[in-house]
């Protein structure tokens, strides 16, 4: 009777083992399989470009294999930072801003963060719904291009003083954040007075809203150079539209209604590139060929601009250098921390294609 007991109790013991829980992979199981370090894993992980390829590759096939998930969340916390920065656009459609990104994620990915992005269309309603998204993954910081009649306020209260923020281009009021922007009025100055020494005098400013920042500021540059050379602009020379090639196209008929040909302009210094290539295709549309019988410019110098047909003068800002600009600044905000909100103003320059002409008519 003891040994059934026995044989009872033993059965009874074997019966109530658990079966061994599946144990969650580690850093150092990767590491162990893949013959590297835990370092060289953890760099892996987040994605750093100082790991060599064939390193990256081996590591990447092990994580892979053994099925390792990576709670970057939890990575965050225990290391109190974050491996992410968010990138808000106000027209992700724009291609400066695609060219602006490139450059944002080129910086921000040989400090081993990854770009985070997001899109507006000129919405402040989706901008806040965007940012408070992207907030809610705790990023190292963020670079915003405002949308139009954003309220820098509001936007305070979604990100948090303490966020580290560089907006970009458009002014935000309201908001006490680093703000690098382009040499707008004397961009548009510039493109003003090449086109009067080619000898136009009805030249026109054509595109964006004049209540945008950089909209304003473009049209003071535009003016400045009209004055100085003693013309007065004229209210029917400022022509809004929304900053779009669709707009601008549709747009065309505002620069020549109600005006014969002797009062209409000539010429058009655009808000920006996709205005200039939107303006470009509605002045077809209304017989007359840029490059010949009108004198368009453009702002930013997009990829396309030089295979426009003609190719667009327009003032180069480099769009990718500008995000790379504004990704070391918030980087070394990141770092630094406090102090004084700063502004950095970066350079444009002319440059001279073939959608800008004499009047026509003119001597050559």
């Amino acid at each position: 009777m003891t040994g059934k007991q026995g044989t009872k109790q033993k059965a009874g013991t074997a019966a109530g083992k658990r079966a061994p829980r599946h144990q969650a992979i580690t850093v150092n199981d990767i590491a162990k399989a893949a013959g590297v370090s835990r370092a060289t894993v953890s760099l892996v992980l987040r994605e750093s470009p100082l790991v060599h390829a064939d390193t990256r590759a081996r590591v990447e096939a092990e994580l892979k294999r053994q099925g390792y998930i990576y709670n970057r969340s939890a990575a965050n916390l225990r290391r109190r930072t974050s491996s992410s920065i968010a990138l808000v656009v106000n027209d992700l459609s724009n291609p400066f801003f695609a060219e602006f990104a490139t450059g944002v994620d080129e910086a921000v990915a040989a400090q081993g963060y990854v770009t985070l992005l997001g899109n507006t269309s000129e919405s402040p309603h989706r901008e806040e719904a965007v940012l408070a998204s992207l907030m809610e993954h705790q990023p190292a910081g963020v670079i915003l291009s405002p949308a139009e009649h954003s309220d820098g306020e509001r936007l305070e209260r979604v990100l948090g003083q303490r966020s580290p923020v560089v907006v970009f281009n458009r002014e935000l009021a309201g908001a006490h954040w680093d703000f690098l922007v382009l040499d707008n009025r004397n961009g548009a100055r510039m493109a003003t007075e090449h086109l009067l020494e080619l000898g136009h005098r009805r030249i026109a400013f054509f595109g964006g809203h004049a209540d945008s920042s950089s909209c304003r500021e473009r049209r003071a540059g535009y003016a400045d150079a009209l004055r100085a050379a003693g013309i007065e602009p004229r209210p029917q020379w400022f022509v809004e539209t929304a900053p779009t090639r669709l707009d601008a196209a549709t747009g065309v008929d505002a620069l020549f209604a109600g005006v014969g040909a002797a009062e209409a302009p000539t010429a058009a210094v655009c808000y920006n590139d996709a205005v200039a290539l939107g303006l470009m295709l509605g002045l077809v549309r209304h017989g007359r060929k840029p490059g010949e019988d009108f004198a368009v410019t453009g702002f930013d110098d997009v990829p396309e601009a030089a295979f426009a047909a003609p190719p667009l003068t327009t003032l180069a800002v480099d769009p990718r250098e500008r995000g790379r600009q504004a990704a070391e600044l918030l980087l070394q905000r990141i770092r630094t921390r406090g102090g004084q909100e700063q502004q950095t103003t970066a350079p444009v320059r002319l440059v001279v294609r073939g959608s800008s002409c004499k009047p026509k008519g003119a001597g050559s």
